[in-house]
């Protein structure tokens, strides 16, 4: 016999909040202290080259499919569809969301980190920690939107 899980805790807005600021804190001191933002920027507008531009295009573009992904999986708690992320492969719109999702996080942060770590001044390493700072804070922040709380299926 299968023991059955225990029940989802419900963790007050405050504490989730705080518990997000891993994330937000050192996102942000990576992101300004490195500069990627300033590089990034340069690179879209096209100082550093048109491939480059090309490069940035492409990162921004799949960056902002990722959070339009995370956006809508959000949305899910707020219609009548309560997503069950445990069996999130037998839903067919969370597994194309899901799949989706993963592959654009996967596929702008290494577009990102190869377009900035060759065409900026920031290098790879530098790009390396200056991207992941902005995912990680760009997570943070989108972590601290409230979802109502779902009642759990046994």
């Amino acid at each position: 016999m299968a023991p059955t899980p225990e029940p989802a805790k419900h963790v007050p807005w405050p504490v989730h909040a705080a518990r997000q600021l891993k994330f937000v804190i050192p996102g942000a001191l990576a992101t300004y202290y490195i500069g990627v933002l300033e590089e990034y920027w340069r690179t879209l507008v096209g100082i550093n080259g048109p491939l480059a531009r090309t490069g940035a295009l492409t990162a921004g573009g799949l960056g902002l499919t990722t959070v339009a992904l995370l956006l809508y999986v959000i949305s899910l708690y707020y219609t009548a569809a309560e997503p069950d992320f445990r069996s999130w492969r037998d839903s067919s719109p969370l597994r194309r969301v899901i799949t989706t999702m993963t592959g654009s996080i996967v596929l702008g942060w290494l577009v990102a980190v190869g377009t900035l770590g060759q065409w900026s001044s920031l290098g790879y390493v530098k790009s390396v920690v200056g991207v992941t700072g902005v995912y990680a804070l760009t997570m943070g922040l989108l972590g601290l939107i409230p979802v109502p709380k779902t009642k759990r299926k046994a």
